[in-house]
């Protein structure tokens, strides 16, 4: 080939490469600025957001009400798990408030300053219920967040609805200690039950072979199984 077709060759490729680099550079700088968008976090801006849903007597903090717009903005129904979820990032203390210290230290460490930032956070936040030790966290949360301030232990319509919320969809036996719970004398449920449930859970299998009468488990827990024993034989009679 002439030399003077091959610099013409030469100073095209060159071109192309700087064309092809220059692409590379652009796509990978759009790629950053979105990646630190989503990462990033403005005080301000979720100061602001917080406030949409507050009231003018009541500037520092978010109530039922406003609650119940945030779910609305975000999609999410109140009853749904990642509202247990949100509210233990943020170290919520009443089931139902948001204060202003608990929104900006929640959704800082998430780095969420609007509905958008937070909705594509929903896979992540859902995923910690998937690690044993978050999960353990996030149940021992539910109790002292659910429970009536001025009560020790929680009432057994709210126990139930959190146990619904945390076990429903893992723990096979849930179904029948739901019932159990129905008939039972019970009317509140303490903190030491609570714990246990969970770790009953996690322990004992599906035909109670390995539960240990003799163990330390709660009275409560001990009638659960006495009467699921009883049930079972009774449906295999019928």
């Amino acid at each position: 080939m002439p030399r003077g077709k091959r610099r013409a060759a030469s100073d095209n490729s060159n071109d192309e490469e700087r064309s092809n680099s220059k692409r590379r550079n652009t796509n990978s700088s759009r790629r950053s600025a979105r990646v630190e968008e989503t990462q990033s976090f403005n005080n301000k801006k979720s100061l602001a957001w917080f406030r949409e849903y507050t009231t003018a007597d009541e500037t520092d903090i978010i109530g039922p009400d406003g609650i119940e717009r945030f779910c609305e903005d975000i999609g999410v129904e109140p009853e749904n798990v990642l509202m247990l979820i949100i509210a233990f990032k943020m170290q919520a203390r009443r089931m139902g408030f948001f204060t202003k210290e608990e929104w900006l230290k929640g959704f800082g460490d998430l780095h969420c300053d609007s509905i958008q930032k937070l909705q594509s956070k929903f896979d992540y936040l859902r995923s910690l219920l998937n690690d044993p030790n978050t999960f353990k966290a996030i149940y021992r949360y539910a109790y002292d967040f659910a429970r009536d301030k001025d009560q020790r232990s929680m009432d057994l319509d709210t126990a139930k609805a959190m146990l619904q919320l945390l076990l429903g969809r893992t723990w096979s036996l849930y179904i029948y200690f739901s019932q159990f719970l129905e008939q039972s004398k019970y009317k509140v449920i303490n903190k030491d039950q609570w714990c246990n449930i969970l770790e009953f859970s996690k322990t004992i299998s599906i035909d109670l072979s390995n539960y240990d009468v003799d163990g330390a488990w709660p009275v409560m827990l001990d009638e659960f199984v006495e009467w699921l024993r009883e049930y079972r034989a009774k449906t295999t009679k019928s």
